[in-house]
């Protein structure tokens, strides 16, 4: 396992799902981790006085560009840097397209894409000598899914954003990677229970992913020096 401690993790969602799996790994492993959050408060009230001086939670929307310049700056007056960036944050809005507002697709993109868009620009700045930035895209971005336009949209164009950003930001010997953890039990995944089974069916090993294990590989991944550019499937349907 390639050593992580005392590196600074910045995690998009950090408060729950694979975000708070994410989180855990990491500080358990001696690294630094600022997380954002929206709405929530008690959660993330509760990591920073669980975890103390290591961890840094900020209330922003990373959707915003103002916003996340003014959470990168908050993380570099505290820890002078910014090894990992992990763009988790997301959300989903299943429904037909011709039924689906122009509000709803603009929420779903902000979330999933344009999030990564503003923290890689904010934070990729203060990435001295190399950094890893892991983009979480889906399963969805490559296979498109009934009643997900927005959301296959979304984690589709997070592909191709890695794979340009890679090539972008090799000179400045920055990784870039992208994981589709795969269908897990999260608040998102549990609200939909037919995706669930359809996920489930579709495995070669039966089961559903687990966040505790895109976790181990993700921290594995964000250690590594010579892997950029790829896309990184962690369940066991065939792509």
């Amino acid at each position: 396992m390639p050593l992580l401690s005392e590196k600074v993790v910045v995690i998009s969602g950090g408060t729950r799902g694979l975000g708070r799996s994410l989180l855990s790994s990491f500080l358990e492993n001696g690294c630094f981790v600022a997380f954002n959050y929206i709405a929530s408060v008690a959660v993330a009230d509760s990591i920073a006085k669980e975890f103390g001086n290591r961890v840094l939670a900020i209330r922003c929307d990373a959707a915003s560009s103002a916003q996340t310049e003014s959470m990168a700056q908050r993380v570099v007056r505290k820890w002078g840097k910014a090894d990992v960036l992990i763009n988790n944050a997301g959300t989903a809005s299943d429904s037909p397209l011709l039924r689906q507002s122009e509000e709803e697709w603009d929420k779903v993109l902000g979330a999933n894409l344009k999030s990564a868009f503003n923290m890689t620009r904010a934070f990729a700045p203060f990435m001295r000598c190399g950094g890893h930035i892991i983009n979480i895209s889906s399963y969805s971005g490559i296979k498109g899914q009934r009643g997900q336009a927005a959301y296959s949209a979304s984690k589709a164009a997070l592909i191709g954003f890695t794979k340009s950003l890679a090539a972008e930001l090799s000179r400045e010997k920055i990784r870039v990677n992208a994981v589709l953890p795969g269908y897990m039990l999260t608040d998102m995944g549990a609200s939909s229970p037919v995706a669930a089974e359809a996920a489930k069916a579709e495995s070669l090993m039966g089961r559903l992913s687990k966040p505790q294990e895109a976790a181990l590989f993700i921290r594995f991944l964000s250690g590594t020096e010579n892997i950029t550019g790829q896309v990184f499937p962690l369940d066991s349907r065939i792509i």
